[in-house]
């Protein structure tokens, strides 16, 4: 009997495909496809034995005979065993419309006398109930060659607004030379004094590695909503062995009222590092470090671990293991912490533990991404610049000494003539002198943690680049006259249904829009655009989204990434040109290290900043051949390392001397471990004790003193 009609379900583009009868070689339901976009299909269905496809139980699905006779005809000319049938079946359908698509058509077809089942003689071919089900099998690959749909262009309203959001954000080359010359002179600004959109903050490390060292260090990184702890044995062949965990800094904890809070968190995350993957060494170091004054052996500074700290944000350096906090960026908000030592922080709370670490040296990661690209590349040129494209934005470079005016506090090694500045690039034009700024870039600003800071960032980091496309889609969506994710019926839709978009969809709550989904639309080059399609479906709950509506998604995302690697490029080719590197014969190969999401996942977007470099007049097309570009592997654990290998290296005996202070202080603190086998003592053995003490420690640090000039 003929199914029931319903509401069609929504079915992939696959499941409309003709299944074949292998006798007759016709399709199953040659009419479904035709009827689709009249929203009526029969309900009465089974499966293919060979694959997912629906196939139909013959009965055809009511609807108007005009729609459905060219198909029908269609299909069965197009069938050379049926060629016979070419006289009679015009007419047939001409005088028979009402009994096709009447309720009753197959169910009487049988029951009526062999005289009318002759004036029909198609029909048990096309539609037999017994034979369908029976012979439900789907021939792979299908008799009749189908072609993909094509892509369709916009429809005029949505192409028309489409192209007015791109045009919003192109970056021309015109534009690329004047935001060039802008960071160089806000470059040298930096240079000359504080307080400058660009820092230029010195970092006080002096030099590069070569790929020679080696040892075994610690170090961490906070660079964003995670917090890594690592291990890195430096080979000294360019190679590294790199243990590391990870875990996720508690929102409440980026926002704490004290720093103590979020320090007291990091340290406890070391502790657990190294009774992980430590453990003996762990142990052994931590009894010494309690005991060192009534040790024989004395002070053991081999068995303490030298930690480099990676804090990405903005601080104001003092020495290799001092920097003031500046400003949080990234969410955080902790007003206790701004203008505090941050090394500081972290070693009071290791103290706590009583953990056999000393926090070495300051790192910001575009330095430690720097340091590490140095150390693992190959060939003579050493790296000159490490940038960061992620979460944020970032970069530092080595300049030359000379060039910085404006007081280095502190000592540091001045044989080399060089020093890695950290620009905080992020911060370039918070004026908005030149920087572009449409209508979504001011309202991602004001509704940012930090407005009116990090005007770069904002526009180039992955934290951003999904909002500034969900703002800009979001006003499309609200916009009547572009129908974007709306249909007025389905026969707008090549899918053959209403695109709907749900309440909860990221596109209409504040940063629901994940940047990842943005190279996903520019990797989808399939006619369809159906991986893209799909995302929208299960990501931001746009049902069915039509080819157009993907398109113009595709289209704003394309022209807000392009827009953020061509601004990438300006601080990549200014930084190149401050070098003095690019008219230097000598200078083969330029070489910069990135790190981050954006240059490693986001598609094409390293190709767009060479093709951005070659428009910049001060370095063309011969200059950025000179440029490469590469991945810095783990720059914030292994630079961190390399960091922390050279403040050791550069440790005088004074170090050494405030190292026993230290050790002093926390082995005085009550132990767990041995305070209960300490035997009673009357308090004039304790004063006799502690005053012996004391001399037997001067002596040991003299000696140790002695030891370490001779």
């Amino acid at each position: 009997m003929l199914g029931v009609l319903a509401e069609p379900q929504r079915l992939p583009p696959h499941a409309l495909r003709p299944h074949w009868d292998p006798s007759t070689r016709l399709p199953l339901n040659p009419v479904r496809r035709s009827l689709y976009a009249h929203r009526t299909h029969c309900t009465c269905y089974t499966h293919c034995t060979h694959c997912t496809h629906r196939v139909g139980y013959g009965h055809w699905p009511l609807g108007p005979a005009k729609a459905t006779e060219p198909a029908l005809l269609q299909l069965v000319l197009g069938d050379a065993k049926l060629q016979f049938l070419h006289a009679q079946l015009r007419f047939q359908l001409e005088s028979s419309a009402n009994f096709l698509f009447s309720p009753t058509s197959f169910s009487s077809y049988y029951a009526s006398p062999p005289s009318h089942r002759r004036r029909f003689p198609f029909l048990p071919l096309l539609a037999s109930p017994a034979h369908d089900v029976l012979d439900s099998v789907c021939h792979i690959p299908p008799p009749f060659p189908t072609a993909h749909p094509t892509t369709r262009p916009l429809t005029m309203a949505l192409a028309d607004e489409t192209n007015r959001i791109v045009s919003e954000f192109d970056f021309t080359d015109d534009d690329l030379n004047r935001h060039v010359n802008e960071f160089l002179s806000q470059m040298n600004e930096g240079l000359q004094k504080d307080g400058t959109s660009l820092a230029q903050i010195p970092t006080y490390v002096t030099g590069v590695p070569n790929g020679t060292e080696k040892g075994l260090y610690l170090a961490v990184d906070l660079g964003g909503t995670n917090f890594r702890v690592c291990s890195i044995m430096l080979n000294g062949d360019t190679t590294f062995n790199l243990t590391f965990n990870k875990v996720a800094i508690p929102k409440e904890l980026m926002v704490a009222k004290t720093a103590s809070e979020l320090f007291s968190f990091l340290a406890k995350q070391i502790e657990l590092f190294l009774r992980e993957h430590h453990a003996d060494r762990f142990e052994e170091s931590h009894v010494r470090r309690r005991n060192t004054v009534s040790n024989e052996e004395g002070f053991r500074d081999e068995s303490i671990f030298r930690l480099g700290f990676t804090f990405s944000f903005p601080v104001q350096q003092l020495a290799i293991n001092k920097g003031l906090l500046i400003r949080w960026t990234k969410g955080f908000d902790i007003h206790d912490a701004i203008g505090k030592d941050v090394c500081a922080l972290l070693q009071t709370e290791i103290d706590k533990l009583q953990l056999p670490v000393k926090v070495a040296a300051l790192v910001n990661d575009t330095v430690g991404t720097l340091m590490a690209r140095s150390y693992t590349s190959t060939g003579k040129s050493r790296s000159i610049l490490g940038a960061i494209f992620g979460t944020g934005t970032n970069g530092a470079y080595m300049e030359k000494t000379s060039n910085i005016k404006k007081p280095i506090p502190g000592e540091y090694d001045d044989s080399t003539g060089e020093m890695v500045v950290n620009t905080e690039w992020g911060s370039f034009d918070n004026q908005l002198n030149v920087m572009p700024s449409t209508s979504w870039d001011k309202a991602l600003d004001a509704q940012s943690v930090n407005p009116g800071y990090q005007m770069f960032e904002k526009r180039v980091s992955g934290m951003f680049l999904g909002e500034i496309v969900r703002l800009a889609v979001a006003d499309m969506i609200s916009n009547e006259k572009s129908s974007l994710f709306k249909d007025i019926n389905s026969s707008s839709n090549d899918w053959a249904s209403t695109t709907t978009i749900s309440p909860q969809s990221g596109f209409l709550k504040p940063w629901g829009l994940d940047s990842a989904i943005m190279s996903v639309a520019v990797s989808d080059n399939t006619p369809e655009l159906s991986t893209l399609r799909q995302e929208l479906e299960n990501l931001l709950h746009v049902y069915t989204p039509s080819l157009e509506d993907a398109q113009a998604f595709k289209s704003v995302a394309y022209a807000v990434g392009r827009r953020a690697a061509r601004l990438s490029a300006v601080a990549i080719g200014a930084i190149a040109i401050q070098s003095g590197k690019l008219d230097d014969p000598n200078e083969e190969v330029i070489d910069i290290g990135v790190d981050g999401s954006l240059v490693e996942h986001y598609p094409y977007f390293r190709d767009m900043i060479h093709e951005a470099l070659q428009a910049i007049d001060a370095v063309g097309p011969k200059g950025a051949e000179k440029i490469r570009i590469g991945i810095a592997k783990d720059g914030s654990g292994v630079g961190a390392a390399l960091i922390a290998l050279i403040a050791a290296s550069k440790e005088t005996p004074n170090n050494l001397i405030e190292d026993l202070r230290t050790v002093a202080k926390t082995s005085r603190r009550p132990s767990s471990t041995f305070s209960d086998d300490l035997p009673a003592l009357p308090n004039k053995s304790l004063l006799v004790g502690g005053a012996f003490g004391a001399v037997f420690g001067a002596v040991a640090v003299a000696a140790l003193w002695w030891a370490k000039r001779r």
